[in-house]
């Protein structure tokens, strides 16, 4: 099994709690970050812009995305245009369709056209990939961020679908795959096996990088002393 150092696909640290985003940004390993708006509201943000600035002063030299949240086109394209100013590493996440099935990729194309560093997001099919590489390609650097963890949540193995991507992705030398939504460490080394540039990985699941190359036998004996241990200081009777 590889060290985690030895993987090639960048390993972004997925998350907006700030205590854990220093965490992991102490780890040469993380080479990015990403949030968004479902992320923010877990953690309690109330203000946006001061979160982001705060995260982008105390983290300035990794890349980090940073999503609009607007439904309306006109209004994506100016909180795209305000977000892009925040920091020169900073992509911002524009959603493949809006609430309307609306398509975001003649907007996606105008952005990246006009220099604006792109996180495409909630991709889930291989057509919507094809389009974000039409639309990007030539323009300013972009992610296409396929969700493959929500893809596998619906029974769907995701490895095929992504191993195309990176083949689609060949056009436009400018995007970057991200395997989005990862679910287990097993996808780093899914992502890695099949060419995948970068994924997405919380810290609840990049806690678990210690784990990896352990012995199974003592695995096994650990976790039979776990439930041991925890069925006597439960004070369990039978």
């Amino acid at each position: 099994m590889k060290k985690i150092q030895q993987i090639k696909t960048q390993i972004f640290a997925d998350g907006a709690a700030k205590a854990d985003m220093l965490e992991m940004y102490r780890n040469s390993y993380i080479k990015g970050f990403t949030t968004n708006p479902t992320l923010m509201r877990r953690a309690g943000i109330a203000n946006y812009e001061s979160f982001a600035r705060d995260i982008l002063s105390a983290i300035p030299d990794r890349p980090i995305s940073f999503e609009v949240i607007a439904d309306d086109f006109t209004e994506m394209e100016r909180q795209a245009r305000r977000i892009t100013t925040w920091g020169r590493l900073v992509s911002v996440k524009i959603p493949i369709t809006n609430t309307k099935r609306e398509s975001s990729v003649p907007l996606i194309c105008k952005l990246s056209q006009d220099g604006v560093a792109l996180n495409v997001t909630a991709i889930f099919t291989l057509s919507q990939v094809q389009d974000v590489v039409a639309a990007v390609s030539g323009g300013a650097q972009c992610y296409v961020s396929v969700l493959a963890g929500r893809i596998a949540d619906s029974g769907l193995d995701p490895v095929p679908i992504m191993a195309a991507a990176v083949d689609r992705l060949r056009a436009a030398s400018n995007a970057q795959l991200i395997w989005g939504s990862a679910r287990e460490l097993l996808n780093i080394f899914q992502a890695d096996e099949i060419g995948c540039h970068v994924i997405t990985v919380t810290n609840e699941i990049l806690k678990k990088i210690s784990l990896l190359g352990k012995d199974p036998d003592e695995y096994s004996l650990e976790t039979v002393k776990m439930f041991y241990e925890d069925a006597m200081i439960a004070g369990y009777r039978l």
